[in-house]
Parts: structure tokens; sequence; C-alpha cells
């Protein structure tokens, strides 16, 4: 895909972060924008936002988690604009850093696959088959990690999520190449870069949460400002996002925007090769 005005991009995770940027560059690129997010009042201030500077903008609150929301986000999407061009499947939590897979609770796999894992499937599930109807150009780009290709103890629901992304987008790719669809698929996976995910507490449903928390042991409390750390040194939204549309202009199907990860990938790749264990 290689044309990008006057198209239509809906964008999950909209009102912050890596979603926020693609927002931005959708605008850059003459494209009429629909943000989808959980947070209202953050919703509400990129939409003001956007308009301010002339954009063609929908905001629909969504809980991705839920398959009546993203179907209502796709049907506003059809009566405001008529059609849909990107779907970035990017809305995304994290919780948990540094506890022990046998620490956390049911609530937290369920919130974080909820939105990680399951907000993808509701997006290509409700999205594709309008993409596919269209029959024009199109891409569907996941929001995955680095976390979701390397081995780490440190955030374990997340990295599960991810990893399941990374391979639903293989899946993906694979089928519409097969199908000569004329839609790609783009897996991103950054590392740090510059969002509000390590506060997505915040956002937590109140049925999803934890009845109380333990004390903060020192290696979580370790992992915690480690990645405060990288969130406050990370990519830029915008420059991520500049990075994301190269990848769509070139139909590519990997994004690895953090070069300084490859070791690691490719450390764990050799692991697998020569059935060799992950060291500590």
């Amino acid at each position: 895909m290689n044309e990008f005005k006057g198209k239509v991009a809906v964008i999950t995770g909209g009102a912050g972060g890596i979603g926020f940027g693609l927002a931005k560059h959708c605008v850059n690129e003459g494209m009429k924008v629909v943000l989808a997010d959980v947070e209202g009042p953050a919703l509400k201030e990129a939409e003001d936002s956007l308009r301010k500077a002339n954009a063609d903008v929908l905001a629909v609150p969504t809980d991705v988690s839920k398959i009546s929301d993203v179907e209502n986000l796709a049907a506003k999407t059809l009566d405001t604009f008529g059609g849909v061009h990107l779907l970035f499947n990017n809305a995304g939590v994290q919780t948990g850093k540094g506890k022990m897979f046998w620490e956390h609770t049911l609530a937290d796999w369920q919130w974080v696959l909820g939105v990680n894992l399951w907000g993808v499937i509701h997006g290509v599930t409700v999205f594709l088959p309008i993409m596919l109807k269209q029959n024009v150009a199109g891409h569907v780009v996941n929001t995955a990690s680095v976390a979701g290709l390397i081995s780490s103890g440190a955030i374990v629901t997340y990295s599960v999520s991810k990893a399941a992304v990374v391979m639903l987008s293989e899946s993906l790719y694979l089928q519409l190449k097969e199908s000569n669809a004329p839609i790609g698929v783009t897996v991103a996976c950054p590392s740090g870069v510059r969002s509000r995910l390590n506060d997505a507490e915040r956002n937590r449903p109140s049925g999803l949460a934890n009845p109380t928390e333990l004390p903060r042991t020192p290696k979580q409390q370790a992992v915690i400002e480690m990645f405060e750390k990288l969130n406050e040194h990370g990519m830029a939204p915008e420059k991520f996002a500049g990075l994301v549309f190269n990848a769509i202009r070139n139909d590519q199907l990997y994004l690895l925007s953090h070069p300084d990860r490859n070791a690691f990938i490719q450390q764990r790749m050799e692991n697998i090769l020569q059935e060799k264990n992950p060291e500590l």
C-alpha cells in the first residue's frame, strides 16, 4: 500500500503513546482517522488536538476486549467514512512487572490477554471482512513487542500475549498472500517507545482488579525502575510511526524498530535450533 491520502485509518489505543503517534502521522499523510480508546478523557483530548490540526477525525470509546465494542467501532467507522484501509490493532496493557508466573492471578491473565490478544483477534475478525469486501489496497498493523520475540521472565503475561500476536500476524500474512488479497500485514515489535504503558493499571476494569497486592520485592522494584528508565529514554512515538509507514509501503511483515535488541532475538532462535536452554 503506497497511497494514503483520503484513505481511512482505524487506530485502537489511539489516545496516547504509539497510537497517537500513528494518528498524527496518518493526518500528515492526508488520511481520515478513527481513534479508539478505553480512556475517555484522553480520547477527547487526542480528538481535540487532531481537530486543531484540521484533521478529519472520529473518536469512539472502545474496550477492545469486548467484541460488541469493536463491532460498534466498525459500524461508526463505516457510517462516518464509508470504509477502512489501515487497521492498527495497537491497544495494549501491562501488569505485574517482575512477578513470578505463579504469583499472577487469573485476573491478571484475563485482563492482559483480553486487551493484548483478544483485542487483536476482535479487530481482525470484525474489520478484515470489510477490508476484503472493498477489494482495494489495505494493510493491517498489529503492535506486538520485542518481548514477544525474546526470552524474559520480567513481564510474563505481557510477553505471552505479544508472542501470540506475532504468530497471529504471521498466519494472517501467509493466508492473505495465499488468497492473493490486496491487504498486507505488519507485526511491529518495538522495545522502548515513550508511552503510558507502565501506568496501564489506571485503566484496569474494577471487575478484574486484584483484591490485594503484596509488597514489592527488591527484584520487582528493580524491574519496575528498569522499565521506567526504558520508557523515559524511549523512541518518540512520531519516529516509530514513521518506521511503521515505511514497513507498510514496503509490504514488510516484521518491523524490528530497535536494532540493539536483535542480538537477543538471534540468541533465542539459536537456542531453539540447538535445543539449548536460555541462560539467566
